[in-house]
């Protein structure tokens, strides 16, 4: 089973970095955004849990709700805010919220509100997740490790969340696009040749140096895909 991707919108970077590293730490895959409009586009394409503030910058939180219900898109859905109101509150179950969580909040609650909504959905997911395993590559992500012959080979943050989100998917081409707003997110303001520079450097780290086999293929014109093994 793939990790499930969690999509953290918030305007407030502190709040969003913070949540992110919650996240990530649990093992899940985290895509941060900071206005309605690039939330709402990412929901679009595809997550598993939502969490998102109301007071976003370009179509609010409860905007993004409505149209994300609207769409009949199937994703369970966090409130985060700082409003306290009980009237907030109940808007927010109305147009379609599963959960609600008030600032300031504990990243320890959200995680296991994030936790609770997955299992209602049927995509649980707990930190005994399998290692991902290709002939004498293991992918840990729950340790953030990749071993070959089970030594890390100590692969720097954006380089392991590359390989991870690439092995997730097995044989399934990844636009550079996509990589962009699964390892980067979306509001990173730097342009698709980032791809290429991370991509050269983790085939000399997890391909060269170890004289493994190729293991992530270009597919030229479009993006990237890990080789099955």
């Amino acid at each position: 089973m793939a990790i499930p991707t969690i999509l953290i919108a918030e305007d407030d970077r502190s709040i969003r970095e913070l949540l992110t590293h919650h996240v990530e730490r649990e093992g899940f895959g985290a895509i941060a955004v900071a206005d309605g409009n690039a939330a709402l586009r990412i929901a679009r394409a595809g997550v598993d849990c939502l969490v998102l503030d109301i007071g976003l910058p370009g179509i609010d939180g409860f905007d993004v709700l409505r149209t994300v219900r609207r769409e009949h898109l199937e994703v369970p859905v966090l409130l985060l805010t700082a409003r306290t109101e009980e009237v907030d509150r109940v808007v927010g179950f109305e147009i379609g919220a599963d959960d609600y969580v008030c600032k300031p909040f504990s990243p320890r609650e959200v995680i296991a509100r994030i936790k609770a909504m997955l299992r209602r959905v049927g995509r649980p997911y707990t930190a005994d997740a399998p290692v991902l395993r290709f002939g004498r590559l293991e992918i840990d992500a729950q340790a953030r490790e990749a071993r070959v012959d089970g030594v890390d080979v100590k692969l720097k943050p954006r380089e392991f969340a590359l390989l991870l989100e690439l092995a997730s998917n097995p044989g399934v081409a990844l636009s550079r696009e996509r990589l962009l707003e699964r390892v980067w997110g979306f509001d990173f303001d730097g342009d698709e040749r980032t791809v290429d520079v991370h991509v050269r450097r983790l085939r000399a780290r997890i391909e060269e140096a170890p004289n493994l086999p190729p293991l992530v293929g270009t597919v030229h014109g479009f993006g990237y895909k890990f080789l099955r093994s």
